[in-house]
């Protein structure tokens, strides 16, 4: 099985509005993310948690990353095409229409086994 990082993308105003959301309201925003889970089964490796403070770090210092990532996951799965079809209608591409799910697969380190 090959493994997948999915990066969660949502604008500031829709990390903003999840914020602002009553404690009763995120609980129920969360259960079709647990239904997508049960669906995956054991291709849900981690089901991640949502990020925050991104910061950006250069040779030429430190600044607020410009990234909209705001939560992971990571998935095991035999193809690419098989780790998308996971992430078809997900939950979060129904949270606000800007909302996007981008899927990377892990690849061996060069020189190494792994």
């Amino acid at each position: 099985m090959k493994k997948f990082i999915v990066l969660y993308h949502a604008s500031s105003a829709a990390a903003e509005k999840m914020a602002a959301a009553s404690p009763e309201d995120m609980k129920k925003g969360m259960e079709p993310w647990m239904a997508w889970a049960q669906k995956c089964g054991s291709g849900l490796v981690d089901m991640g948690t949502p990020l925050g403070n991104g910061q950006k770090v250069t040779k030429a210092g430190i600044s607020p990353s410009n990234k909209d990532v705001v939560g992971y996951s990571v998935l095991q799965a035999e193809s690419m095409e098989e780790a998308v079809e996971m992430l078809k209608a997900h939950p979060h591409l129904d949270w606000v229409d800007s909302c996007e799910v981008e899927v990377h697969e892990c690849l061996a380190l060069p020189g190494s086994d792994r």
